[in-house]
């Protein structure tokens, strides 16, 4: 037995097919899905010629009416031709009854890219089309990249955070030991002299021993501010004891030089501070050496430390410079 011709109404195509065409013989475009006109600037595409409003990659050579019998059944590749070209994929039945075809389209994996271009919502689509859920999946997948994302940079913030916690002095705000030592890896085998500077604070246990250690800190950590306010950006400069200090300087080649920044914090290190009504005064015995190019830094810590006590021989409250021990 056959069945009967099916005849369907517009707006049941519509819900169907929220996407078709229905393409003359002649090329016109003479029916077309309401998210298909929704699309297509200018009232949509009805009353156009097909080849006006899409481009057609696939079947191959199609430039007129008159080869448009080629897409009889045929998987169609076309693109809008307007802003911004939304590609479609698609399948065209002849109508036995109606003339011309029936194409209908879809989206293909530029579903994501047509629905934000066109701004479509799942009322653009057939109930039973699989679209929505594809959306829904889209959003959720990139929620979810999202999230990974930030909790990645996070994470890394964490991490950079905790590696510079773990490399600084919680009270001076400068490099600890082992962030001195970082530095003197950095500086290692390096073609460049640069300037060692070992610092020890004079009369500061009389500060701790008569006006208790909040003065103590109080001291420290303007201590730490002169270093960091008398030497440049690049140069680290670190507390390794509880009142010892050292500056590397890289690059600094001019052992005079060296001295004269020595001595300006010296001279800063001597002003008087007060502290809850208390004057705290302390100076500082200094020894500076300018190290040659290539040279291992860590032992010239040894001769920075000579240096240092020489001038605590001295007298203290000086800088002595000694030459690098080779």
């Amino acid at each position: 037995m056959t069945a009967p011709p099916l005849s369907l109404g517009a707006d049941a195509l519509a819900r169907l097919m929220p996407l078709y065409l229905h393409v003359a013989l002649s090329g016109q475009i003479v029916g077309a899905g309401p998210t298909l006109t929704k699309m297509i600037p200018d009232g949509g595409p009805v009353g156009r010629p097909l080849l006006e409003v899409f481009t057609l990659q696939r079947p191959r050579g199609i430039t007129g009416a008159a080869d448009l019998a080629r897409i009889d059944g045929a998987r169609l590749r076309l693109s809008l031709r307007a802003p911004p070209n939304t590609a479609f994929k698609g399948l065209a039945v002849p109508l036995a009854l109606a003339g011309g075809w029936l194409v209908n389209l879809s989206f293909g994996i530029g579903l994501a890219d047509a629905v934000r271009a066109h701004h479509l919502t799942d009322g653009d689509f057939a109930a039973t089309d699989l679209t929505v859920e594809m959306l829904y999946l889209i959003e959720a997948k990139s929620a979810v990249l999202e999230e990974l994302r930030r909790l990645n940079l996070r994470l890394q913030n964490a991490k950079v955070t905790a590696e510079e916690e773990a490399l600084t002095d919680s009270l001076t705000g400068l490099r600890n030991r082992r962030g001195l030592e970082r530095a003197l890896e950095g500086l290692s085998g390096l073609a460049t002299p640069f300037g060692l500077m070992q610092i020890d604070l004079d009369f500061f246990k009389r500060v701790n021993d008569t006006l208790g250690h909040a003065a103590g800190d109080a001291v420290l950590a303007r201590v730490g501010a002169i270093l960091r306010t008398e030497t440049r950006g690049g140069d680290t400069v670190a507390r390794i004891g509880g009142d010892e200090f050292v500056v590397l300087m890289p690059g600094m080649h001019d052992a005079d030089r060296l001295e004269e920044v020595a001595q300006r914090i010296l001279s800063r290190l001597e002003e008087p501070q007060s502290h809850d009504g208390a004057v705290c005064q302390i100076s500082a015995s200094i020894g500076t050496l300018v190290a040659p190019a290539g040279a291992d830094p860590t032992p010239l810590l040894e001769d920075a430390d000579r240096a240092l006590y020489a001038a605590k021989r001295a007298g203290r409250s000086r800088v002595v410079r000694v030459p690098a021990a080779g």
